[in-house]
């Protein structure tokens, strides 16, 4: 089976509609959702109503800490732009699109793969996976041999075997890693709708379970057009702006 597997949508709908087509075009089977789908961009609506008929057919969808401070009106910990965004998502949101928010899950584990927003020692504290020691920290609350998060909103990729040494790599776009059975895996899987490792094409990871391997897969969308609703919705120019240079 190939599983897409998408991360920080952020309210993007047209990074979102660009992965979902570019991930069906390549066979992906089923889709996984890593939360955060909505805050900072303009369609928040739009974006949930695809992630519920999604999930309607089978998809996996979590919870991300802006789809929980869209529901409970607390932004604490964040910074005044992501603040702002969460005042007017919240706005926007109707009484379904809330509690299908409401209702996601923090995890979900199955066939040695557990999905999570964030470090999956303490998936409610919103921490990052960003280093190899965090990458530990995450990978040793685990069991499973496969562990996938986003929350970063940059890519990378984190192995350990027998030797107890964490090794990190950086994924290259469309370039398929053989998930070796003798190591334990976490994929930071970057972000659909606001990345931050300097490419402003939308990323998400293709994991193909018969072949035990991940490829990440970069999307060029409308940048353009996402950019033009951020502005026209009143939300900061800066969070425009960041989309064209993918920081």
């Amino acid at each position: 089976m190939r599983i897409a597997i998408l991360a920080d949508v952020h309210a993007n709908l047209e990074a979102f509609r660009a992965c979902l087509d570019h991930a069906r075009a390549r066979g992906a089977e089923r889709f996984a959702l890593l939360g955060d789908l909505v805050g900072y961009g303009a369609s928040p609506e739009a974006v949930i109503e695809i992630a519920m008929a999604l999930v309607a057919a089978g998809a996996l969808a979590l919870l991300g800490n802006h789809d929980e401070a869209a529901v409970s009106g607390s932004a604490a910990g964040m910074n005044d732009m992501a603040a702002l965004a969460i005042s007017w998502t919240r706005r926007r949101l109707t009484d379904a699109q809330r509690s299908f928010l409401a209702a996601l899950p923090l995890t979900h584990e199955e066939d040695g793969r557990l999905f999570v927003h964030a470090d999956a020692s303490a998936p409610g504290r919103w921490r990052y996976v960003s280093d190899a020691l965090t990458a530990r920290r995450s990978l040793e609350a685990t069991d499973a041999q496969m562990t996938f998060c986003g929350h970063v909103h940059r890519p990378a990729l984190y192995s350990l075997g027998e030797t107890d040494k964490v090794n990190t790599f950086t994924p290259v776009c469309g370039v398929p890693v053989p998930l070796a059975r003798g190591r334990r895996w976490l994929a930071v899987l970057g972000a659909v709708g606001q990345p931050r490792d300097g490419n402003p094409a939308a990323c998400y990871a293709l994991l193909d379970t018969a072949r035990g391997e991940v490829a990440w897969q970069r999307v060029p969308y409308d940048i353009a057009a996402a950019a033009a609703k951020i502005r026209a919705a009143g939300l900061p120019a800066s969070l425009a702006d960041r989309l064209f240079l993918g920081r």
